[in-house]
């Protein structure tokens, strides 16, 4: 009978989950000055610190069902968003566990529109208290860009497709702060506007598992895989 890890939900019915471990990208040099950098442009690259983060995310990743969360399947499916960033990270990760990157634009980064690639003093100065709104209404956007709820619309479904007859394996899927933010609250059934309180910091891992009959489970968020 399968008994489940110290703390998780107790299951006494033998059910396997599938387990989703989201990670996030390394730096950029958008990153590294704060600017807002959606799923609008393909680019920057990683820096030289974000390469080094993503490395780090590959070994916890390759950790996955040894001594990192033991109670879980090794990792063996690979999902990236399109972006560059993303993707150098997934190559990363693939390259440490043996599997190739599998590209879908649904978990591109939330788009920004007109705030693309500003910082947020520049938003405040352009459009006054409008950042603060897109961050605690859930359903306001950006001129030209999504709100939370616009983007659950879209990683929903792709994250229905990578559950999908997945029971009893892991899969990585690396995406972006605003994504998993959004999985992780759809997870939990909480409202889009508390999802700007999880701080989900670049190449950190989060770990969700589901069952065939509904049951989710949060296992981890933003677990520090890299410094």
């Amino acid at each position: 009978m399968h008994r489940p890890a110290p703390g998780a939900l107790a299951r006494y019915d033998g059910a396997v989950p599938a387990t989703v471990v989201l990670v996030r990208h390394g730096v950029t040099p958008l990153t590294e000055v704060g600017a807002l950098s959606g799923g609008d442009v393909p680019g920057p690259s990683l820096t030289t610190a974000g390469q080094r983060q993503a490395a780090q995310a590959a070994d916890a990743v390759f950790r996955i069902g040894k001594d990192l969360w033991p109670d879980v399947a090794r990792p063996d499916a690979l999902v990236a968003s399109p972006t560059v960033r993303t993707q150098e990270t997934a190559t990363a990760v693939g390259r440490r566990i043996g599997a190739r990157v599998r590209t879908d634009e649904r978990f591109a980064e939330i788009r920004f529109g007109e705030w693309e690639g500003l910082v947020p003093e520049q938003v405040q100065e352009r459009w006054p208290g409008d950042l603060l709104r897109w961050v605690t209404e859930g359903t306001f956007a950006p001129p030209g860009g999504e709100s939370y709820a616009d983007l659950a619309t879209r990683v929903q479904p792709a994250l229905d497709d990578v559950v999908a007859g997945a029971e009893g394996s892991t899969s990585v899927v690396v995406a972006h702060a605003a994504v998993i933010r959004a999985l992780v609250g759809l997870a939990l059934d909480a409202p889009p506007s508390s999802w700007g309180r999880v701080r989900i910091p670049p190449c950190s891992l989060s770990v969700l598992r589901f069952w065939p009959d509904g049951g989710r489970e949060v296992s981890a968020v933003g677990y520090p895989a890299a410094d």
